[in-house]
C-alpha cells in the first residue's frame, strides 16, 4: 500500500501533499505489463493524480487525468478518489526509446509534447468541472504545475518520480505536491523556493529512508509544518459487472444484437484487465 501525509504551515498559507506510492506504480507495471519508460509515465501521472484527489472535499468525489502528448505512448489516464486511492491505463504500454540526455528514461518522448493535459473533477453536482492546457514539457509534474497555475490560479510545486530496476520491478515511487493560498506572505514564497532548490529528487530522498512525513516538513522547512493527514491509498479499480452492464446498455440496441451473435461476449476493464462474460441471453436482456 502506499501513504500520503499532509501537512500545513504554522500560517496556514502553504500546504504540502507527499505521497510513497512505489507499491502502486509496481501495481501498474503488473497489471499493464509497462516497459520502464511507460511505468515510469503511468506511474507519475497516477502518483500526480492521487495527490490531487486527496484535496477533494467530498466522499465520493472524483478526479480523471488525461494526457495525450502525441508521443508514442498514447493517451494516459489516471483516476483517483477523494481519499487518494487512484486506477490508471496507458493506450501504448510497452514503448522502447533511448534515455534521455542525461541518462535517464525518456518520460517526455514517451508521452510527447504535442497535445494536452486534461483534468475533470466530478463533485456531484451535475456537470463536471474540466480544465485543459497545452502540455509543457512532457514530464508531468512540471505540466500539473502548469495546470494548477493557469486553469486554478493555485501557485504550486509539484514533483514526481518513478525509478525502474534494470529488471522493470519499481524501486521507489514518489512526490510532493506543495500548494500555497493567496495570503502566503513573502518570506513563506522564498521559504518555500529554498527548499525546492536544496532538496535531491523524491526518488533520492525515498531512496534514503525519507517517509512521505519527512518529504513534507522538509518542503516546508522553515514554516513550523504540523501534520493534517496521514492515509493509507492504493492502486484500486471499482469496477463491478453491473457498471459494466450500463456500458453496454449504452451502446444500443443495434450493437447489442451485433454482440449477441456470439456465444459468450467477454469484455476486459482497461484499469484492472478484470474480464467480465456475458451469455447470448444476458446480452439481450440488456436491450430496452
Amino acid at each position: 500500500m502506499g501513504r500520503i501525509v499532509r501537512t500545513i504551515s504554522e500560517d496556514a498559507s502553504v500546504v504540502c501533499s507527499a505521497i510513497d506510492g512505489r507499491d502502486i506504480a509496481a501495481r501498474i507495471e503488473e497489471i499493464h505489463k509497462t516497459s520502464a519508460v511507460c511505468t515510469a509515465a503511468l506511474g507519475r501521472l497516477a502518483l500526480g493524480a492521487s495527490l490531487l484527489g486527496f484535496g477533494l472535499k467530498g466522499e465520493n468525489d472524483s478526479l480523471t487525468m488525461r494526457l495525450a502528448g502525441g508521443g508514442p505512448a498514447g493517451t494516459l489516464i489516471a483516476v483517483a478518489d477523494s481519499y487518494g486511492n487512484v486506477k490508471a491505463y496507458v493506450q501504448n504500454p510497452v514503448v522502447e526509446i533511448p534515455l534521455n540526455s542525461v541518462g535517464k528514461l525518456d518520460v517526455r518522448g514517451a508521452v510527447g509534447t504535442d497535445g494536452t493535459l486534461s483534468v475533470i473533477k466530478d463533485l456531484g453536482m451535475g456537470e463536471p468541472y474540466s480544465g485543459q492546457i497545452p502540455i509543457v514539457s512532457g514530464e508531468i509534474a512540471e505540466d500539473i504545475t502548469s495546470y494548477l497555475a493557469t486553469s486554478e490560479q493555485v501557485p504550486s510545486v509539484c514533483a514526481l518520480g518513478v525509478l525502474v530496476n534494470p529488471d522493470l520491478t519499481v524501486a521507489q515511487a514518489g512526490g510532493f505536491l506543495i500548494q500555497l493560498l493567496p495570503f502566503a506572505p513573502e518570506p513563506a514564497i522564498e521559504a518555500i523556493e529554498r527548499n525546492i532548490k536544496e532538496m535531491q529528487s523524491v526518488t533520492q530522498l525515498l531512496s534514503q529512508g525519507m517517509t512521505p512525513e519527512d518529504i513534507a516538513m522538509r518542503a516546508l522547512e522553515g514554516l513550523n509544518p504540523n501534520v493534517l493527514d496521514d492515509f493509507e491509498v492504493n492502486y484500486k479499480c471499482d469496477c463491478t459487472k453491473e457498471r459494466v452492464e450500463r456500458a453496454l446498455i449504452s451502446l444500443g440496441n443495434d450493437q447489442l444484437d451485433e454482440l449477441a451473435r456470439d456465444e459468450v461476449t467477454e469484455v476486459k476493464c482497461h484499469f484492472c484487465d478484470k474480464v467480465y462474460h456475458f451469455s447470448r441471453e444476458e446480452v439481450l436482456a440488456l436491450k430496452k
